[in-house]
């Protein structure tokens, strides 16, 4: 996230550092995003079998946010991973747009271990006490054990897909470089230069192993995300044989287009970026 972006949300909090925050699989945004914008989209549960869930990683139970059709088997699978805000309404009305289109969306919780991503307010705060401390190992293996509990409980992962959003497309990113059984990948705005948790590669250091199909989905004016080390990764993809990425980036586009919620959202490049998501995992086989 940049320094731009940060203090937009600092700006528009409205939010005492005592009030309650549901976390998001009960309902609710998190603190560090209040007030939410009046064009907030909702996506009701008609038809959906839609909620938490409870994912065994080893010894521990990691919650998720899963939505499906209601009473459908053999469902292709799209992991979803959050932005820096945890699990919160947004997120999990993505993955309820997701199983509308026929899919098990599954969004885990993958800040959990080291503190409520929702209830901070301050975000350098957050990120240097809950995100910074998720690696990619650990997230590659939560997202591992999400997709193991997804094949015992309906969904088929010969069709699977990631889409994430901010830190989430940078770990969409990571984990296609992890898992070379995954089908295809949607990265929005994540960064592929930097790093959150010290230690790991950057995306563009991870080019050679990603072998997945993914669709990268940027705007021109995001202040955090330089679009010449979105050409920097798109050439070192290419020098590792992969041709089958695409990246879209929309001229004076913010961070966060796509977050409906914010006032960073963009309407037209929502719309357009979500069309092209969808499409994107139907042509590379996740649908």
């Amino acid at each position: 996230m940049s320094k731009d972006e940060i203090d937009t949300l600092a700006s528009s909090r409205d939010l005492s550092r005592h009030s309650v925050v549901k976390t998001p699989v009960s309902g609710g945004f998190a603190a560090a995003v209040l007030p939410v914008t009046a064009q907030t989209i909702t996506t009701d549960t008609a038809g959906l079998e839609a909620g938490t869930v409870s994912i065994a990683v080893g010894d521990f139970q990691m919650p998720a946010y899963r939505a499906a059709l209601a009473g459908r088997k053999n469902l292709p699978v799209v992991l979803v991973a959050s932005e820096i805000f945890g699990v919160h309404a947004h997120i999990a009305d993505v993955c309820r747009r997701l199983a509308q289109q026929g899919y098990m969306a599954i969004a885990p919780e993958l800040f959990v271990r080291h503190g409520n991503a929702g209830a901070y307010t301050d975000i350098p705060k957050l990120i240097s006490e809950v995100v910074a401390k998720a690696s990619d190992a650990q997230v590659n293996g939560d997202l591992d054990a999400t997709v193991a509990w997804a094949a015992a409980n309906g969904g088929d992962t010969g069709k699977l897909g990631i889409t994430g959003f901010c830190w989430g497309g940078r770990t969409a990113w990571s984990y296609a470089a992890h898992n070379p059984r995954l089908t295809a990948a949607v990265a929005w705005y994540g960064p592929v230069g930097r790093n959150y948790h010290d230690g790991d590669q950057t995306i563009i250091e991870q080019a050679a192993s990603i072998k997945a199909p993914v669709l990268a989905l940027y705007g021109a004016a995001d202040a955090g995300i330089p679009v010449e080390t979105l050409t920097q990764l798109e050439a070192a993809l290419k020098a590792a044989g992969n041709t089958k990425c695409e990246f879209v980036v929309y001229p004076d586009t913010p961070h966060a287009f796509h977050a409906d919620y914010r006032p960073s959202y963009r309407r037209a490049a929502a719309e357009d970026a979500w069309t092209r998501c969808l499409a994107w995992f139907k042509k590379n086989g996740v649908a």
